[in-house]
């Protein structure tokens, strides 16, 4: 006797496939860049990028360009919720919210989002392999497939001025990443830029994880480097935006699931 009709293929319209939404309003615009920024410094915080009060994402207001949301000065990234995001102009002054914002942040973050007006969120922190990189004054190899997709789109801020607080240095910062996705500040930390929050805290996440994966194999031995042509095919493949936020996915349903308060 045949056997059991094998099962047919569901047609690929039935399957669901996350893509970024589409939003009917600017209200609905600000609301979801809002939420996803509370939930990135969650993240951040559940991986200890905190250090003290260093550290800050990013996000620019979708009707008002000039405006950036970002996180209260001095609170911890695991508390925060969307209400206590922090409104502020390109010259760190605060016009909608109920807290300080660290002016070190728009010295360097208000620049960049000046110098890229394509670029929605910008996120530093300063994390542990990150900073020992920049120490080293180093970019990264073409040693895993995740680094490829910073191969020749990483930029060296090859100076080191103490707590920047000057628009000045914030211009030579924006300056030096060009038009690169992601920045080493020698001596000081990581810096990541994307066309949305997702992508931008995508990139710091794998920039950091590249990071400790280039000072772990480098301890260990002689890491084996990607040549020149597979890197920049990597790079085309998974260097994009798109697949930054799509990557990022699996962290915002586990944060927005587990921890919901941080749509308040």
């Amino acid at each position: 006797m045949p056997g059991p009709t094998p099962p047919l293929p569901l047609p690929t319209d039935r399957l669901r496939f996350a893509m970024p939404p589409m939003h009917d309003s600017v209200e609905d615009e600000r609301r979801h860049r809002k939420e996803r920024l509370a939930g990135a410094l969650r993240i951040f915080g559940r991986l200890g990028f905190e250090d003290g009060v260093s550290g800050h994402i990013t996000a620019r207001d979708p009707e008002f360009s000039d405006c950036f949301w970002v996180n209260p000065f001095g609170m911890p990234f695991r508390h925060v919720t969307v209400s206590d995001l922090v409104l502020a102009n390109s010259d760190g002054q605060v016009v909608e919210g109920r807290y300080h914002v660290n002016q070190a942040a728009f010295a360097v973050h208000a620049q960049v989002h000046a110098a890229r007006p394509d670029v929605v969120a910008v996120a530093h922190c300063h994390s542990v392999h990150g900073r020992a990189l920049a120490a080293l004054g180093e970019l990264l190899d073409p040693i895993t497939q995740e680094s490829c997709a910073f191969y020749e789109d990483l930029a060296l801020y090859d100076a080191y001025s103490g707590v920047t607080v000057d628009a000045g240095e914030g211009r030579r910062i924006a300056g030096a990443l060009d038009s690169c996705k992601a920045l080493v500040l020698r001596n000081h930390g990581l810096l990541t830029v994307g066309d949305s929050v997702d992508a931008a805290a995508w990139w710091f996440l794998s920039l950091e994880r590249s990071c400790q994966v280039q000072l772990t194999a480098r301890a260990a031995g002689r890491p084996v480097l990607i040549d020149h042509k597979a890197a920049v095919a990597t790079r085309e493949q998974l260097g994009g935006d798109l697949v930054a936020w799509i990557n990022y996915q699996p962290l915002w349903q586990d944060i927005s699931r587990s921890e919901p308060d941080l749509l308040s």
